[in-house]
């Protein structure tokens, strides 16, 4: 089993258990009056903390094919499904596609989901879909550049992508200090690889407690892998923790990116 495959099989089993316990924000499903709004028009939809994207970004979606990347949980998919789209879910952890099947059933939405790596796609077509969303998930793997050369495969020619990123910079701090003491502790170097910076024990911890491995990612290879994968960058804004999140870090700087690409 390679790297990639065994951080994979962590945090498909971390996602797993995060729907289970039912505290992570990212799994909890949009309602039915959301889902109804939708069909009348009236949606919204976001990438990352607080700002939707711009609704000019996503138009026109009836009839378009949607691919929803790393993005289970019943969150972007029904309400793109809602607003006319045809949309296909991917992500790495069957309870979180479950939350999507339970949103499709519950409100009459036809969503394709599948479960598969963001890195290899696969099971999915050349060309097969007009726009791909893509949610803060970046985080979660440790090499950007086969994510990017998939998402330029599956999308067709002059495709949008569009997708959120966290700030590579949070990764510099003591989360332990910033959580608990509200103490900026300048501690680690980039990028930030947190599988290598645990000790055996607190590793151990980690995997009992089916935690998430988190990696950091340069600008050069969120934007630069990006554009030489054959995108050009379109759109770009920033997004901030909110304020029940806690962490002060938003009161410094901004925590998401998020930017819009076409492809070539």
């Amino acid at each position: 089993m390679t790297f990639q495959d065994r951080v994979q099989d962590l945090n498909r089993r971390a996602w797993d258990h995060a729907v289970d316990r039912g505290d992570n924000p990212y799994t909890t499903v949009v309602s039915a009056e959301q889902v109804a709004d939708a069909r009348r028009g009236d949606w919204s939809l976001t990438v990352s903390e607080q700002r939707p994207v711009p609704r000019h970004w996503l138009t026109p979606l009836t009839g378009a094919r949607v691919l929803c990347l790393a993005s289970g949980g019943g969150q972007q998919a029904p309400i793109l499904a809602a607003a006319g789209a045809r949309v296909t879910v991917v992500d790495l952890s069957s309870r979180q596609l479950d939350q999507d099947r339970f949103v499709a059933e519950r409100d009459g939405l036809d969503i394709t989901t599948v479960q598969a790596d963001m890195a290899d796609l696969r099971v999915l077509p050349d060309q097969g879909f007009d726009l791909l969303i893509n949610p803060v998930s970046t985080l979660f793997v440790p090499d950007l550049a086969p994510v990017w050369a998939e998402c330029h495969r599956v999308l067709v020619q002059g495709g949008t992508l569009i997708s959120g990123f966290l700030n590579p910079d949070e990764f510099v701090f003591d989360a332990e200090m910033l959580d608990k003491q509200g103490i900026f502790v300048v501690k680690y170097p980039l990028p930030y690889r947190e599988i290598d910076s645990l000790s055996p024990e607190a590793l151990q911890r980690r995997r009992q407690e089916s935690r998430m491995f988190h990696f950091s990612h340069s600008m050069e290879s969120q934007i630069g892998g990006l554009i030489a994968a054959g995108f050009v960058l379109t759109g770009f804004y920033e997004d901030r923790r909110t304020e029940a999140d806690g962490n002060p870090i938003r009161n410094f700087m901004p925590s998401v990116f998020v930017m819009r690409a076409r492809k070539l």
